[in-house]
């Protein structure tokens, strides 16, 4: 990191789970309790009837594909994705929910693979094996040196900070809280003395300013804050009011980026007052391959997002985003023409980007 510069690696949903654990060298109880697909295995079957065999076991760097080379020319200082998957071999899944996410703590490589920094847990999937599947992901990330954000064993824990040094004697700051718009129940939400989530009750102003109140008393002047939050729902390009208001008003608070995910695919970027705002950033891995639908969304397509800010004041300084594509259960990267879609889309949604000559998106401003 130059001293001047912090350049991030941000990414939606990680489900490592399921399918993605059936194919890793210790895949977990492959048992599912959904409606028509009873065992992991089956989502393996779907990736190849559509684009062929899949190899088993993978290596742990197999569904990251080349998006690590990606990552090792852009070099960023920091790596944080949204893990929406718990990692646990225990538990009993929870009632009531149609889908159940777990990777057994054996396939933790598959995340250090990546060099991750920062897993925000404030999600709608990270409970999906109760107390103890919780327990036990906090007890794998901690062991693996990967840091944990948004959900712990209590409030406290759940509500306080992953904090990482930066050049310069600086912090960057990651907070992960979870809203009831992307499947979150309330009965998630830590307690004083209970396991859970970093839970909004509300998306709002007041809910904004008690975040806010929250950062202000964790950060100090020269640290750098990110906000990772989990709203809305899986499909569509729209973003409600009271997310954009909520977002516009921990950036006027402070809050230098807002890392937004639960859609399965890319959502608006906005840059407001010089800071960034991205309200989805779509999948980045996970098992749906094969599975049919959603395809005017292009769900196959996938972005690693790679803000560069400015240290001193947080603000934008250029954003990239490494235009990539699920195959076989790993990340390809995408062709021109569908590096140029995602542009277009982009540019449509909102703020205009471009491809630039080394195949990466690029905001222009």
């Amino acid at each position: 990191m130059a001293d001047d510069a912090l350049t991030l690696f941000l990414a939606g949903d990680v489900m490592t789970g399921r399918g993605v654990d059936a194919v890793l060298p210790h895949p977990g109880p492959p048992e599912l309790w959904e409606e028509l697909v009873h065992d992991a295995r089956e989502y393996v079957g779907l990736a190849e009837r559509v684009n062929g065999p899949v190899p088993r076991p993978v290596p742990p760097a197999w569904p990251w594909g080349d998006a690590l080379a990606l990552l090792d020319d852009v070099r960023p200082d920091v790596r944080i994705v949204n893990l929406e998957t718990a990692v646990t071999g225990r538990g009993r899944h929870a009632p009531g929910k149609a889908v159940h996410y777990r990777m057994h703590p054996g396939n933790l490589p598959c995340l250090t693979a990546a060099g991750i920094d920062v897993c925000a847990l404030a999600n709608n999937h990270v409970l999906d094996f109760g107390p103890v599947g919780l327990t036990d992901t906090l007890d794998a990330l901690t062991a693996a040196g990967v840091a944990s954000v948004g959900a712990g064993r209590d409030a406290a824990s759940a509500w306080r900070p992953a904090r990482t040094v930066l050049a310069g004697g600086r912090g960057l700051l990651v907070f992960s809280v979870a809203a009831p718009s992307s499947g979150v129940p309330s009965t998630w939400a830590a307690s004083p003395d209970g396991p859970g989530v970093a839970y909004l009750p509300e998306v709002s102003a007041a809910s904004a300013d008690a975040l806010a109140e929250r950062i202000r008393a964790q950060a100090g002047p020269a640290d750098r804050v990110v906000v990772s939050v989990h709203w809305g729902s899986n499909w569509g390009y729209d973003v409600p009011a009271e997310q954009r208001a909520f977002a516009r008003r921990l950036l006027d608070a402070g809050v230098d980026v807002l890392h937004g995910h639960s859609s399965h695919h890319p959502r608006p970027v906005e840059v407001h007052h010089g800071r960034l705002i991205l309200y989805g950033c779509g999948d980045l891995i996970d098992d749906y391959e094969g599975i049919s639908g959603q395809e005017a969304y292009r769900p196959e397509l996938r972005l690693l997002w790679l803000p560069t800010l400015d240290a001193a004041t947080g603000e934008l300084r250029d954003l990239r985003a490494a235009p990539v594509r699920m195959r076989r259960m790993r990340l390809e990267r995408a062709a021109p023409a569908e590096a140029d879609w995602l542009a277009d889309l982009l540019t449509r949604l909102g703020e205009r980007f471009g491809v630039a000559p080394d195949g990466l998106l690029r905001l222009v401003r």
